[in-house]
């Protein structure tokens, strides 16, 4: 249990209240001469705070006195923070791991573009933040599955494959058109003139579906190569086509006339969304009788319903807010839940380079793919600034910032910290060091590191069970910051041997923790710089 909910629960146990523990605020102290930690519980409840401090005793607190104009602050006992060392190293890569998750079913969908592209930066950030939730899940519990849902059936797979033929004509020397609706992308040409390397102009007569399929299978192919070189990989790859295949498209229409929940209206067939606080009707078949985004997509959500999971978290771009409203209804319309699902919106991301945006266009072909970026700062670079922001805000990628081979990026910083921790070790190469107390670990830096150690576990726990896994990224860096800032106050190596043995083990921590956190947002750090 975290310092922060034990304060809760002590404080609980001494206040004649019904207010809930978790409505307790415990902050830490900006000011350091303030304690460890504060509450603010007696303003709150206007009550007496040296009346409601003297109550508070327990193992973990040394001290607790009251600040104007009434917090109660509190000084924790230094040996948990040092018996937790020990724990650190005892544990290594198992720090921070809980079983809070109980084994949950739960089913992450992310990146799942269509596969008429190559991934861009917008993919980057879905698959930075899909990836690192799962991680975060698995590692305190959870039964984490990534999913990615191949959009390989409908209109859009017929563009990929009118815009390949009309390329493979160029390619050949005839005449050739693109419409609007055609993808430009580069990849598109390159595959037009693979099949003209390999087929010369004879396969001039073969029909869209031909160079759709050819499209398809190379361009997923290149989509799965690109995300492994990202560190992402997927449990499941789910196919829209084998839905229709099934017949589990069908089968929802059915289910949903038995229900009466469908009409049509100008020959179009429409879903009773309205009914479950959505703000309209939606078409489900058009007047044409082909079917639209919402049909194919709700029978791919109860198809994952009846695969076991508990819950269901979809990461979809900025542009598909309006959707949640009408996939949640289908889901309640169908007899389930729709609590179950929950969409995560991406906002958009603005790429800086030399002090200006770069604009991008996917259907023009002017895009920065995710292998673009990869190739210009690095996997690490790409994946901590991705990491390091809520995916609720914008963001701009300062491609000059992810360069620069200084504390101000802080990637470098970070990585910097664990290559000057890795060297000291090396330097020293005592690994068996057998340590029960600590008598010299005294200083303010030292506590402050410790003190934040001590958090992981529970800043691990916030970011999966808040789906936040920036926490992550935040909570290395500022570890990585108390360690700089230490280093360059005090000596850590010395002829002490006892003070020189108690800082090799907290350096093993501090690494052990560095490591363990950056494993959970996709990060490889370097050992040296």
């Amino acid at each position: 249990m975290s310092i922060k909910k034990q304060l809760q629960h002590i404080i609980k146990q001494n206040i004649d209240n019904s207010i809930n523990k978790e409505d307790i605020n415990i902050e830490i102290p900006k000011n350091k001469e303030f304690g460890d930690y504060s509450t603010n519980i007696a303003l709150k409840l206007k009550i007496d705070p040296e009346e409601l401090a003297n109550k508070l005793k327990a193992d973990i607190i040394d001290n607790v006195f009251v600040v104007k104009p009434g917090f109660i602050n509190f000084i924790i006992k230094k040996e948990l923070f040092f018996n937790n060392l020990l724990t650190i190293l005892k544990e290594k890569e198992n720090y921070g791991k809980s079983n809070i998750g109980n084994n949950k079913k739960i089913n992450i969908e992310f990146v799942s573009v269509n596969p008429t592209g190559l991934l861009h930066i917008g993919h980057a950030r879905g698959a930075t933040y899909g990836d690192n939730l799962t991680r975060i899940l698995n590692f305190i519990g959870y039964d984490a599955t990534s999913e990615y849902y191949i959009n390989d059936a409908g209109n859009q797979m017929n563009n990929l494959g009118i815009s390949i033929k009309e390329r493979y004509k160029e390619q050949c020397g005839l005449s050739y058109e693109l419409n609007d609706d055609c993808y430009k992308g580069k990849e598109i040409i390159e595959i037009a003139k693979n099949i003209y390397n390999e087929y010369n102009n004879s396969k001039l007569n073969e029909s869209i579906e031909y160079f759709k399929e050819e499209g398809l299978n190379i361009l997923l192919k290149k989509i799965k190569e690109d995300l492994e070189r990202y560190r992402v990989t997927f449990s499941i790859w789910t196919s829209e086509q084998n839905l229709y295949n099934q017949g589990l498209v069908d089968d929802i229409i059915k289910q949903l006339r038995n229900k009466n929940e469908i009409y049509i209206k100008d020959e179009a067939l429409w879903l009773k969304t309205t009914k479950y606080q959505d703000d309209q009707d939606r078409v489900i078949i058009k007047s044409d009788g082909t079917y639209t985004y919402l049909l194919p997509d709700i029978a791919y959500h109860i198809h994952k319903i009846k695969r076991g999971y508990e819950e269901l978290i979809d990461v979809l771009g900025a542009d598909h807010h309006g959707y949640i409203k009408r996939l949640k209804a289908a889901i309640e319309i169908l007899g389930y839940n729709p609590n179950i699902l929950d969409i995560k919106i991406l906002q958009m991301v603005r790429i800086i380079k030399d002090n200006k945006e770069i604009k991008l266009s996917k259907r023009t072909g002017k895009t920065i793919t995710l292998n673009d970026l990869v190739d210009e700062v690095g996997v690490n670079a790409t994946r901590y600034f991705f990491s390091s922001r809520s995916i609720d805000s914008m963001m701009d990628f300062d491609m000059d910032l992810a360069l620069k081979q200084s504390n101000d990026n802080p990637i470098f910083y970070i990585e910097y910290a664990n290559a000057r921790i890795t060297s000291i070790l090396r330097k020293v190469n005592k690994n068996n060091i057998h340590i029960t107390t600590f008598n010299t670990l005294n200083s303010p830096y030292i506590h402050s590191i410790i003190k934040k150690l001590y958090e992981f576990p529970n800043t691990v726990i916030n970011a999966g069970t808040k789906k936040t896994p920036h926490l992550i990224a935040t909570y290395v860096y500022e570890l990585a910051n108390l360690f700089h800032t230490y280093y360059h106050e005090e000596l850590i190596i010395t002829d002490n041997i006892e003070y020189t043995n108690e800082r090799i083990v907290l350096l093993q921590a501090i690494k052990i923790v560095i490591n363990n956190a950056l494993d959970l947002i996709g990060i490889i750090p370097r050992e040296e710089m």
